[in-house]
């Protein structure tokens, strides 16, 4: 006997009391109308990560070192930035974290799927991210962690494995299995809430099909053992069908299928995505809005990137490169809108290069070569060659998801979530046009933030 733990003020309807009853019959529910600002202090939230690598290690090492030191969370809004309230003149600023009843990090509670069994301290020192001193100060904590047995197939991530896996005959059956997992969790961790954010590698490339369009498709293809459904969307699937809310970190197709999207809204269930956008891709969503901003035009944009970690290895297979490729390529269109401005932008060359280079480990380097033109059509270029730590500016978005992911259910805000499309270079928008544009991305959430708790947007026209 499973047991579910409703309590929120808004999510204890009977509908979505009938949809779990309807699916697992075995269930038994609860409901606690208690507000979050009464439980706060008691609260716990629990966060499965799909992956214990190198971002999954250094997000949870991270928290517990944050915790025990009283360290700054750096490079998380939710904890370090401020959100303004009201007119300029009033100066008025409150910590993002203040301003609305987010989880403490001191609250999270973590577990894993991995196929290779190393508990999260061994798997941080493979990942070589943290130094010696930062991990041994949190062993203990990181040793208690040990990945549960990971739904993965070898067809869509080639260039890696292990033997810790699920064995099932069909992929309903594995999906069964990790909602399973995702109930027991809860229950032995006495968890109010779990969330669960993808942390894996990048998958192989698949279109959208019409096995992904309906919900009773899909399920039909995961019953069938369809090659169209890949592991990404079997936890995207048993995320949503559990009740938790969603976060794709990877490129991979997974909860940005309609069926998915459909459940989410069925279930009542926030979901986000996809591919954390951390080095590269970052960069070129803040200068190419400036190029657009002074009408600067532009004739080439040359990207490649080395990187060494378990994501550069992945990514060495053509298959799994072209899934991050088709992540990449995406942004600059949105932003620079060639079809407004075609003698600006129309006709660009956009390449974009990632090269396996295993000394470098987690330290990714990115180039970028820019031509652009101006005043009577005379060539400029632009030159950027961002040395950064990976996993270091992917834990604090991880961090970030998790808490407004869990806000976003206790609000009642449910199906994609486009006003967290500041953290993902592919963004999920249900059907609107995508935007990319950096500081429109970041308008928006501290707007959406202003929305629920009933303050007026910010416009900077007063």
């Amino acid at each position: 006997m499973y047991h579910i733990f409703y309590n929120n003020k808004i999510f204890y309807t009977f509908k979505i009391l009938k949809q779990f009853k309807h699916s697992y019959p075995n269930i038994r529910i609860y409901g606690e109308l208690m507000r979050f600002e009464n439980r706060k202090k008691d609260y716990r939230l629990g966060v499965m990560l799909v992956g214990l690598g190198a971002v999954s290690t250094t997000f949870i090492a991270g928290t517990f070192i944050s915790r025990k030191k009283s360290k700054p969370y750096f490079g998380s809004l939710t904890q370090e930035q401020t959100i303004r309230i009201g007119k300029r003149e009033e100066n008025k600023f409150i910590k993002i974290k203040d301003f609305v009843d987010l989880a403490d990090p001191k609250q999270l509670i973590f577990a894993a799927w991995d196929p290779i069994a190393d508990d999260a301290y061994a798997a941080a020192k493979k990942a070589g991210v943290l130094n010696d001193k930062d991990l041994n100060s949190v062993r203990k904590e990181l040793k208690e962690i040990r990945p549960m047995k990971a739904v993965f197939d070898r067809n869509y991530v080639r260039n890696l494995d292990g033997p810790n896996k699920k064995r099932y005959k069909s992929k309903m059956d594995a999906a069964k299995m990790l909602i399973e997992d995702i109930l027991n969790f809860k229950e032995k961790k006495k968890c109010n809430n779990v969330v669960m954010i993808n942390c894996a590698s990048t998958e192989s490339y698949i279109e959208s099909s019409d096995k992904h369009a309906f919900l009773d498709r899909f399920e039909k293809a995961l019953a069938k053992n369809s090659e169209e459904i890949s592991p990404a969307m079997i936890y995207a699937y048993s995320a949503i069908k559990a009740g938790i809310p969603y976060a794709n970190g990877a490129p991979s197709l997974a909860a940005d299928i309609p069926s998915l999207v459909s459940l989410s809204k069925q279930m009542m269930v926030p979901i986000a995505g996809k591919d954390f956008k951390t080095g590269q891709t970052f960069m070129k969503t803040v200068i190419a809005p400036a190029l657009k901003a002074r009408m600067l035009g532009l004739r080439g944009w040359f990207s490649t990137n080395i990187l060494g970690n378990r994501d550069g290895e992945v990514l060495a297979d053509p298959s799994s490169f072209r899934t991050k490729e088709k992540s990449k390529l995406s942004v600059l269109n949105s932003i620079l809108q060639p079809q407004l401005y075609p003698h600006l932008y129309g006709d660009y060359h956009h390449q974009v290069h990632i090269n396996y280079y295993k000394p470098r480990g987690d330290d990714k380097e990115g180039w970028d070569n820019i031509d652009i033109f101006g005043w009577l059509g005379y060539p400029m270029q632009i030159k950027v060659n961002f040395l950064c730590k990976d996993s270091i500016l992917a834990a604090p978005i991880v961090l970030d998801l998790v808490l407004f992911l869990d806000f976003a259910k206790r609000h009642g805000l449910y199906g994609v979530q486009d006003w967290l499309s500041f953290y993902f270079k592919s963004p999920m928008t249900d059907g609107k046009p995508v935007e990319h544009d950096f500081f429109i991305q970041h308008m928006k959430l501290k707007n959406t933030l202003r929305k629920i708790k009933k303050e007026k947007p910010i416009t900077h026209l007063e």
